[in-house]
């Protein structure tokens, strides 16, 4: 109910401003949803802080803005009279002709209620961000999923988004790689996809094996590595070679997941290095310590409690992670043509490059990098883990690829699938089979991630995951699949101009839900939270549930039925949209 709680915040701040005057500054009436069914729709606060300037009660300041309200005819118009409760709490509950006509007007808008933004800004999000020459892991999950799905809000809100791929695909790795392949695979640096990805993983191994226990192989990698910067035929066809294998591999995935994604990996940012020292100097932020070129933080202190360092430029000259971050942060916020415009930038990464972040956030911010207005933010998120609490893992140790994971899910669906064709004794296609598993496969290994508060670490469950009860996509999926079935069995009857009227309780529970999406949405374009959207869509299904198992709906009085009709039409269409801005297809059947 975004649009009614702005009317109601108008209104209300007006009768503030006519019950008092002469306070000075703005008056906030802390309006907020009310925090329980029984109190009404909202609950304005902002009784309470007035009470120390003013000198009165609470209750007495309340008093006297419920007066001025019930003096504005737009305002009696919309709500039923205001009640004071507790110390001066003012419970606001919206009149039923309201609500209905709120229902219908979403039932004619494509975008059901969710306002477009008026200030729409460029915005860019940094996510995924695997590295070239090692296969996406486990890891990257995380990152991609929650991407994706803040890309998608903020799409939905009307921000122009700049979906960003920042691929690890630069650094003395290279050289290290190209030596050992040059020794032991020369065809993979001049043949495309003379190795699969899968044994290049294996060639890096070994070369980080060479590279950590042979100074010699170690100092002709850092050799090449500078004829590569330099920019060295031989060695940028190899570095070439490589990085599209990776991406091809890459893009894979993306297209499994239906990810979109531009990349602009660390190698972009090279020529825009040296202009991040001589901006730093400008700024009178450089500090040479020990040969390096850093920038002490303010307020960050290390066991030694002197400053922590961010270093910019290491001692040798070479460049590092921090550097090319600042560079990238420079050209993200730098007016186009020269930079991306953005005023919102946003890094999808794990809770443990957090500090890492928050020291070059403070030195780009003291550079005068970021705009006034601008906002730049780190959504951290914590770790994957197996049902033992530990880190996901192989059987053997190692780091679950995300392919086989992704694959694992799609076959586990397969398998309860067709485990529930044979019970219900159901005969379907086998591409309506496939279709069905790899839809629930993927949706449930993608809402099981977003359903959890991405700050902490989530165990991964398939059996969870895949469940048809709880709080999981198979279970909304086929709640989509239930109330559109309903909504179809209703016939043709056009509930987009039905006028509508409800009287059960079970109705106005489930208008009231179906009214939050707004609100629910707009939250997580600036919370960045995408449990919020998960919870709000399993309780939209509970609550649906209720009124239909309550309510009869087919069965209905010919009076009710284009209402009740129109119930679930919405609260099909929130559902299918709802998942949509989480990047999970929905079915007709299941």
């Amino acid at each position: 109910m975004l649009s009614l709680s702005h009317v109601l915040d108008e209104q209300l701040r007006a009768a503030m401003n006519r019950a008092f005057p002469d306070v000075d500054g703005p008056l906030d009436p802390q309006l907020a949803p009310a925090s329980k069914p029984e109190f009404g729709d909202f609950q304005a606060n902002g009784a309470l802080p007035l009470a120390k300037p003013l000198k009165q009660a609470p209750r007495q300041i309340a008093a006297a803005i419920v007066e001025q309200l019930q003096d504005d005819a737009e305002f009696t118009s919309l709500c039923f009279d205001p009640q004071i409760a507790g110390p001066g709490f003012i419970n606001l509950t919206i009149r039923p002709e309201r609500l209905a006509a709120e229902v219908s007007a979403r039932i004619r808008d494509e975008r059901l209620g969710g306002p477009a933004v008026t200030n729409a800004a460029p915005v860019v999000v940094d996510f995924s961000s695997p590295n070239i020459a090692k296969e996406m892991h486990v890891g990257h999950l995380r990152s991609t999923i929650i991407g994706d799905s803040l890309a998608r809000v903020l799409e939905f809100r009307g921000h122009p988004v700049l979906r960003l791929n920042h691929v690890g695909d630069w650094g003395t790795q290279f050289g290290m790689l190209i030596i050992h392949l040059k020794q032991v695979a020369p065809e993979a640096l001049d043949t495309a996809d003379a190795v699969d990805l899968g044994d290049l993983v294996a060639f890096y191994r070994e070369a980080k094996k060479r590279f950590d226990n042979d100074e010699a192989f170690q100092t002709t990698s850092r050799e090449e590595v500078v004829k590569l910067q330099g920019g060295d035929p031989v060695s940028l066809k190899a570095w070439g070679l490589l990085c599209d294998q990776s991406r091809r591999e890459f893009q894979k995935i993306y297209d499994c997941l239906d990810i979109r994604l531009s990349e602009r990996g660390e190698s972009f940012y090279n020529p825009f290095l040296p202009a991040v020292i001589d901006g730093l100097k400008d700024a009178e932020l450089l500090v040479t310590d020990d040969g390096a070129q850093c920038v002490f933080l303010e307020g960050v202190q290390g066991k030694d409690g002197k400053p922590l360092p961010v270093i910019v430029q290491k001692s040798d000259g070479g460049f590092n992670y921090a550097t090319t971050d600042l560079a990238a942060i420079r050209f993200r916020f730098a007016d186009a043509p020269d930079g991306d415009a953005a005023r919102r930038v946003i890094y999808v990464t794990d809770s443990g490059q957090a500090n890492h972040f928050a020291g070059v956030f403070q030195v780009a911010q003291r550079a005068r990098w970021i705009p006034e207005g601008a906002r730049l933010e780190h959504v951290p998120f914590g770790l994957v883990q197996g049902e033992d609490g530990k880190k996901l893992k192989t059987r053997s140790g190692d780091t679950v690829r995300l392919r086989d994971l992704l694959d694992e899910a799609v076959e586990r669906a397969e398998a309860d699938l067709r485990s529930r064709l044979q019970e219900e004794e159901r005969s379907e296609p086998e591409e309506f089979i496939q279709h069905v598993a790899g839809t629930v496969g993927l949706a449930a290994v993608k809402y099981a991630d977003l359903s959890q508060n991405r700050i902490t670490n989530y165990q991964f469950s398939f059996d969870r995951m895949l469940a048809l009860q709880g709080n999981t996509a198979p279970y909304l999926l086929y709640a989509v699949v239930r109330v559109a079935g309903i909504a179809r069995k209703g016939g043709d009857l056009d509930a987009s101009t039905a006028q509508l009227h409800f009287s059960e309780p079970q109705e106005w529970a489930l208008v009231r839900e179906l009214l939050k999406f707004d609100a629910v949405i707009a939250e997580v374009e600036e919370e960045l939270l995408p449990n919020r959207l998960c919870s709000y869509l399993f309780e939209l299904s509970q609550v649906f549930n209720r009124f239909y198992d309550q309510v009869p709906v087919l069965k209905a009085e010919p009076e009710a039925l284009p209402s009740r009709l129109a119930l679930c039409r919405l609260t099909a269409d929130t559902l299918r949209l709802g998942l949509g801005l989480l990047g999970i297809s929905t079915l007709d059947r299941m």
